[in-house]
């Protein structure tokens, strides 16, 4: 398929992964923070940003998904890099380390720990709403996008400090979210939740904003006894997306989670 990325840093390969419905582009406010320590790998997802559409063909679209994300690891040469990544991408990275391709992983808010249908209705509901809502304001978008207050109204749902979106990146999110709605509808009408078992020796960072009105912090209890050894960090005062509402904390646990050290394999991966 050939996504679209872009590469730069030095240190230990770190590829971050979007949520669903964005673009590579969301982690802008931490990349920078975190190139001097790693060689920082930012991936557009099929049917996101500049990557071409996700085309599941029958097929599960998250086995899609991280199909396409292991062969572009093939394609970099890179055999079991640290991996991030925020709600869809959290989960992706989960699946990632699950192959066995992952150094270590540090997901926030990963998508793929509800307990209850209407928990997944919810999202469901939020995503479609967002979606009608940004088709519907799309010729306001620049004048959303320019002012404090329409970043709030286009953030509501994911962040919790609109104010730090700057107003290019919000214009981009807005035409984005818009053009990846086959693929929004293609991984939402297929969600299951996350059942693979992570290698033990693999660490785990499960960060979560407690202000997440997507996906609810209580989430992370979930999470914490699927992956057992995962360390489990809050973000205090951040949103679903909270690459922008606590850029600094965000690299910190995301540098803190490559730096856990592997653990001796304590059964086969």
């Amino acid at each position: 398929m050939g996504l679209a990325f872009e590469r730069f840093g030095s240190g230990q390969p770190l590829v971050l992964l979007h949520g669903l419905g964005h673009r590579r582009q969301a982690w802008g406010a931490v990349a920078g923070l975190l190139a001097p320590y790693r060689d920082v790998i930012l991936v557009d997802l099929p049917g996101h940003g500049q990557s071409p559409p996700l085309r599941a063909r029958g097929q599960p679209a998250v086995k899609v998904l991280l199909r396409e994300v292991l062969g572009l690891l093939d394609e970099l040469g890179l055999a079991r890099p640290h991996m991030g990544g925020s709600s869809l991408g959290g989960r992706l990275a989960l699946e990632v380390a699950a192959r066995g391709r992952a150094a270590s992983v540090t997901a926030l808010s990963p998508a793929g720990f509800w307990t209850r249908d209407r928990e997944l209705a919810y999202v469901k509901g939020v995503f479609w709403a967002m979606y009608s809502a940004g088709a519907a304001l799309r010729p306001l978008g620049p004048a959303l996008a320019g002012s404090t207050a329409g970043r709030a109204v286009l953030y509501a749902a994911i962040v919790s400090r609109p104010s730090r979106v700057g107003a290019e990146q919000a214009a981009g999110d807005m035409t984005a979210f818009v053009g990846a709605k086959p693929a929004i509808r293609a991984i939402l009408a297929e969600a299951f939740p996350f059942a693979a078992r992570v290698p033990l020796e693999v660490p785990v960072t499960i960060g979560w904003g407690t202000r997440d009105l997507l996906l609810p912090p209580r989430q992370a209890l979930v999470a914490g006894t699927r992956l057992p050894g995962a360390r489990i960090v809050p973000l205090p005062g951040c949103g679903h997306v909270p690459m922008t509402d606590d850029p600094d904390l965000v690299a910190d646990v995301l540098l803190a989670g490559t730096r856990l050290p592997v653990l001796a394999s304590s059964s086969p991966a």
